[in-house]
């Protein structure tokens, strides 16, 4: 008898669940009484930190992110923890010089992250570089990425390609990352066996439930010979997030697999997150719509994130009612752009323009910057040519960059140190100032504010303890 096939499991419910059903609103407390248990539960890697957890610990829940992952080392030891890095891009919105790319990936690992997740929103591998060179030097797992999406050029062979690049920059493992749940299971069957002939680096495959094919796909990608797959914990699975863990691990394993998972354990899991879910859902935060099918994500090749922040964008211009209009218009923007994948910071930025298109009444009316930015070269190459008519109307005659974008950056760390003077305490303040400048440093200000606040009151009550001595 042949030895049973493994299939290994990545638990989203710290980091891409909740980012996308609830624009990444848990708090770290309410993580803190189930990591031990999660530790036990069986998982090869518990997703937990970058992505918009960065951006949203800072910006909305007064978290500093990196004790976030300082408290999730101290209770997991058997676990691997992985994070999701935007290539050339980190955790913010523009590409970072080197030496900030360098320094990011050092504390990761050096405060408990041991995957990396690394990707190119335009699947550029050029802008993966940096963060693999990085990785190797400091002794972390580089997962770099494909991400999935379908256009006239998007094809098997495009994506044979890539992943021949990708494994001989480093990779040590590939993920297909598929953001809109848009990877149909005869995709899968062809995809994978296809990257098996030209890697033998394991992979995992990341998809998402909202248009409802997601656990075909995965069982699919299973049997094609996928070593690996995210899911989220069943209450915050399903809609805009992963398919539910303890489903697929049930399936599996009544067909042959060892996913190494404790059924018992999970459902401990699950109990733990219901009444937060449940919490969520009373006060609007978590909105009923994220949590249903919409196989138009098949049409429109939307993520989940995107979704959500696309209807919150509307609702805030009070223009709800115009959602269908903004889905329409999405695809088009996106080919006039040279079909980017729909993945952050290109999704926003697709989204955005998809919004003003429609919004302003006029195509290309208003153009943010970053559009401006990604026409000019600054994002990386577009996945397809843009013509030169889009290119004419958003930049007018401005050169376009063809070179690897950050060989143009001169090393910031330094520089963004001195700019930060006394609330550069660590390096991991001068980070978080670096990925947002604005909202970082009002957030180092009022933590290191909270803390004299603190010692302040310390030394008052010491002082009047001794008085009382006297």
């Amino acid at each position: 008898m042949g030895e049973q096939k493994k299939v290994l499991f990545t638990e989203t419910v710290l980091r891409d669940a909740h980012q996308s059903l609830m624009a990444t609103r848990m708090k770290t407390s309410e993580m803190i009484p189930i990591l031990e248990k999660m530790d036990a539960a069986g998982y090869d890697a518990l997703e937990c930190w970058g992505g918009a957890t960065f951006d949203a610990a800072i910006r909305f829940l007064n978290e500093d992110p990196w004790d976030r992952l300082r408290i999730f080392k101290k209770s997991i030891h058997h676990t691997k923890l992985q994070m999701l890095l935007r290539g050339q891009n980190l955790l913010g919105y523009r590409h970072y010089a080197d030496d900030i790319v360098d320094k990011f990936v050092e504390k990761a690992i050096f405060n408990g992250i041991d995957i990396l997740r690394v990707f190119d929103a335009l699947n550029d591998p050029r802008n993966m570089e940096a963060c693999v060179k990085a990785i190797k030097k400091y002794g972390g797992h580089a997962q770099l990425t494909i991400c999935y999406t379908v256009s006239p050029i998007h094809t098997i062979e495009y994506y044979i390609n890539l992943v021949k690049e990708l494994d001989e920059m480093g990779a040590d493992s590939i993920c297909i990352k598929d953001m809109a749940g848009i990877l149909t299971p005869k995709v899968a069957e062809e995809l994978i066996p296809a990257l098996k002939n030209v890697t033998s680096l394991p992979i995992e495959v990341h998809t998402h439930a909202t248009s409802g094919t997601s656990e075909m796909t995965y069982l699919t990608a299973v049997k094609a010979g996928a070593d690996k797959i995210d899911t989220a914990i069943s209450p915050f699975s399903g809609g805009t997030s992963q398919p539910a863990t303890e489903t697929l691990g049930i399936v599996l394993e009544e067909l042959g697999y060892d996913t190494h998972l404790d059924m018992e354990t999970l459902q401990d899991i699950a109990d733990y997150f219901k009444p937060i879910k449940d919490h969520y859902l009373k006060e609007g935060t978590l909105d009923p719509k994220m949590l249903t099918v919409d196989p138009k994500t098949l049409f429109y090749q939307v993520p989940g994130g995107m979704l959500s922040n696309l209807y919150s964008q509307l609702k805030q211009a009070k223009a709800e009612h115009r959602y269908e209009e903004v889905l329409r218009e999405v695809p088009r923007v996106r080919e006039d752009l040279g079909f980017p994948p729909l993945v952050t910071p290109m999704s926003q930025m697709v989204g955005t323009q998809a919004v003003f298109n429609v919004l302003s009444g006029e195509r290309y009316k208003m153009i943010p910057n970053e559009i401006k930015d990604y026409v000019s070269g600054a994002y990386g190459k577009s996945p397809a040519p843009i013509s030169e008519e889009m290119k004419h109307k958003i930049i007018g005659n401005k050169a376009v960059i063809i070179g690897r974008p950050a060989d143009l950056l001169q090393p910031e760390f330094e520089e963004l140190k001195n700019e930060l003077g006394d609330l550069a305490q660590s390096d991991e303040d001068v980070l978080v100032y670096a990925m947002f400048p604005q909202i970082g440093k009002e957030f180092l200000e009022n933590k290191y504010k909270q803390e004299v606040k603190q010692e302040n009151e310390v030394i008052r009550i010491n002082a009047t303890m001794r008085e009382g001595d006297i």
